[in-house]
């Protein structure tokens, strides 16, 4: 079990939906009770149920790493609240507060398996629990406050911004200016006055790679001479269907969210540890 296995963007989603969704207060009563919160929210109509549900949310994003016992057994409080959100969710529903919760369990690294006839919606990791995405995404951002790389942490909020409108050309064009501007802040940070003599992107990367520096390992071909490297190779791909016009799937445009991420979380943590 991940102890934060949802990103706050998508835990508000879900709350926005359960807001839509729930229709009675015995509905968002029976919710709190399975949730263990029934001290916390009470049960009259004292409160409306848009409020009722605007608590529910706020207890929740402070707390969501707490556990709880559930039919499908110890999990966090995040999870078993997206869990009782999803359990509303209709397949074919026409929904924009369903469609921004789906999406943000994607972004996650979660998928949703539709049950048949009136059986609830079950949610599968899609993704190894070693990669964590949610985790992943909060350690990236933390580290790039840490070493102010006030740019690229703004590109990767526009990234995550125009994934959740579903503006898949805008959102994959963004992830390819973070990734280029973290390597440029990464070269900054390391020798700022070779860096600004070289300025051009592809010289900075060449330089993370130079022997004198040696961030980007040549013989793992994280960097080549020849362009047939690991890095070359991800810009490549961000700039498929990116910002020239074209179509970019949703399915594409979450996975080069996942290993853009997964790779910023390498580089950072090698800056940070100070090591190749």
């Amino acid at each position: 079990m991940k102890s934060q296995p949802f990103t706050r963007p998508t835990i508000v989603a879900a709350n926005e939906f359960l807001a839509e969704a729930i229709r009675t207060h015995t509905q968002i009563n029976k919710a709190v009770l399975r949730l263990g919160l029934e001290s916390e929210i009470d049960a009259g109509t004292v409160l409306g149920i848009e409020k009722k549900c605007d608590r529910l949310g706020r207890i929740i994003l402070d707390r969501q790493s707490e556990t709880i016992e559930t039919l499908d057994g110890t999990v966090s409080l995040a999870e078993a609240f997206v869990r009782e959100a999803l359990g509303l969710a209709e397949e074919n529903s026409s929904s924009v507060r369903q469609r921004d919760l789906l999406r943000g369990l994607a972004r996650d690294g979660y998928v949703v398996v539709w049950g048949e006839r009136r059986e609830p919606a079950k949610l599968r990791s899609a993704l190894p629990d070693e990669i964590d995405l949610p985790a992943t995404d909060d350690e990236v951002r933390g580290l790039l406050k840490h070493f102010k790389f006030s740019v690229p942490l703004r590109h990767l909020d526009l990234a995550i911004d125009t994934h959740t409108r579903g503006d898949w050309e805008a959102a994959n064009a963004q992830l390819r200016t973070f990734l280029e501007g973290l390597l440029n802040d990464i070269a900054r940070h390391i020798d700022l006055a070779k860096a600004n003599a070289l300025q051009n992107g592809a010289n900075l990367r060449q330089m993370l790679a130079d022997s004198s520096i040696g961030f980007l390992a040549v013989d793992r071909k994280e960097w080549s001479s020849d362009g047939k490297n690991y890095i070359e190779g991800l810009f490549k791909m961000l700039h498929t269907d990116g910002s020239h016009p074209g179509l970019s799937s949703e399915d594409h445009c979450t996975f080069r969210l996942h290993v853009v991420l997964v790779t910023a979380r390498t580089f950072l943590r090698r800056l940070q540890q100070g090591r190749t």
